[in-house]
């Protein structure tokens, strides 16, 4: 009963959150539309000093407002708007072309607006004009090493959440079988490639909407995640049942790379990227001119990694599979004895984690816009190195050690040189298991289990 009642209250909890999260998204200006109408105002007011005030929608579909005031040096400011009209919205990859340009003096004639974009806003300069967004809420005021801090942790969130989730499906079939998969890096590619099909699906069928391309997208990456997963688990780890680990470890390997010459073929080596979305940052907190901010995809991104990491928690904790995944990890026969169907559970285990491998793929393309057939390798290595931090046979303690990875990553690029960042993880490491092996929430034995 109370897992019933714990289920409901966190089904109730999230229904909530989604609601609020794709509330706060459908109000936000689209960053790369409000970046071109912005960029336009220098040239509508040669030699001004442009104050933009407000970003509000348009009269018309897909176009947008902008508000601002023209400072010259030898007239009183004039108080102005523009209304830019583009030709597309959402996930369209056109959705930043400028189709038509008004001011309170009347639309801007066909001929004006091609030389504009042709010979001013296509150019860098006309980039670099952008004035700016409008000046930031009334936010509370922060010391300036507090305000930079924050916003290193805020920027930190969604690549957490990443690192998390791939972490984890390490911990799921390590825990289970003793076993390292490999591929998972290319399983994320696979969800990443799944979510770009079904954003691509939802372009074609002429709806254009963010908000379910995402979720169609969400659906294909744990589908195909979890298929690849099962499949290819079951040649590589169920069927290889030598009492050496190594003939497995091999085999997965060669299912990463079978997966990722998969990718190469069904996607071309092109990476193929998706505009981004709900990328107006949102005021926070100031410390003087650095404003503290935070996306709403980034808001998204990292309150999908949450919510799939409470699930996945409660499902190992208050499930007959969680039950029987703990029991099969301490004690493989006596589960066996009190009818725990091992093959089978290894088949879900496998299939449960190349979803979250997928679940990451997928946040990966909404974050960042697209991930190459080769680009898991690398998470899946700093994944792998999250999870042996944390405790590779811990769930919990993989979901701490890909959080550890993501933070870890975000404040040295914001303190240290970026390019030394890499060989600082990986000598952490090296130390991990020289002084501390079985990682962080691991087993509690000097040493752990032999991979």
């Amino acid at each position: 009963m109370k897992g019933v009642r714990f289920l409901k209250a966190w089904r109730l909890i999230a229904c909530l959150g989604g609601l609020s999260l794709l509330s706060a998204c459908g109000l936000s200006i689209d960053a790369d539309q409000a970046r071109v109408c912005r960029s336009a105002l220098p040239a509508l007011n040669p030699g001004a000093a442009i104050i933009v005030h407000r970003l509000q929608e348009g009269p018309t579909p897909r176009s947008l407002r902008v508000l601002y005031t023209a400072q010259y040096p030898d007239r009183p400011p004039l108080d102005r708007f523009v209304v830019c009209t583009f030709a597309a919205a959402g996930l369209s990859l056109n959705k930043s072309e400028l189709t038509g340009l008004a001011t309170e003096e009347g639309p801007v004639s066909g001929a004006s607006l091609y030389l504009l974009k042709q010979y001013y806003l296509n150019t860098p300069e006309g980039v670099a004009a952008d004035p700016g967004s409008p000046p930031a809420a009334d936010v509370i005021e922060l010391p300036p090493g507090l305000a930079y801090w924050m916003q290193q942790i805020l920027v930190s969130l969604p690549r957490t959440a990443i690192y998390a989730l791939l972490s984890v499906a390490f911990a799921l079939v390590f825990g289970l079988s003793g076993r390292v998969n490999l591929a998972f890096g290319e399983l994320a590619a696979v969800g990443s490639a799944a979510t770009v099909a079904g954003a691509s699906l939802v372009l074609a069928s002429g709806l254009n909407s963010p908000l379910l391309g995402i979720a169609i997208g969400f659906v294909g990456a744990l589908f195909a995640g979890a298929m690849h997963s099962a499949v290819g688990g079951h040649f590589t780890i169920s069927r290889i049942t030598s009492a050496s680990t190594q003939p497995s470890l091999i085999a997965t390997v060669g299912l990463s790379l079978a997966l990722m010459e998969y990718l190469r073929l069904v996607q071309s080596p092109v990476t193929v990227w998706l505009p981004p979305i709900w990328s107006e940052a949102l005021p926070l907190a100031r410390s003087e001119e650095f404003l503290v901010s935070l996306t709403p995809i980034s808001l998204l991104t990292s309150g999908l990694g949450l919510a799939a990491a409470l699930t996945l928690l409660w499902l190992m904790k208050a499930t007959g599979f969680g039950r029987a995944w703990r029991a099969y990890a301490d004690d493989a026969k006596a589960a066996a004895l009190m009818g725990v169907n091992g093959p089978r559970l290894l088949t879900k285990t496998l299939a449960l984690a190349g979803g979250m491998a997928g679940l990451s793929g997928m946040l990966i393309v909404v974050q960042y816009g697209g991930l190459g057939f080769a680009g898991g390798f690398q998470y899946g290595l700093k994944a792998l190195i999250g999870a042996i931090i944390g405790g590779i046979g811990s769930v919990s303690g993989a979901l701490l050690g890909g959080f550890i990875i993501g933070l870890f990553e975000t404040v040295w690029s914001a303190y240290l040189p970026i390019e030394a960042r890499d060989i600082a993880l990986y000598a952490a490491l090296v130390v991990f298991l020289i002084f501390r092996p079985g990682g962080l929430l691991g087993f509690q034995e000097p040493t752990p289990r032999p991979v």
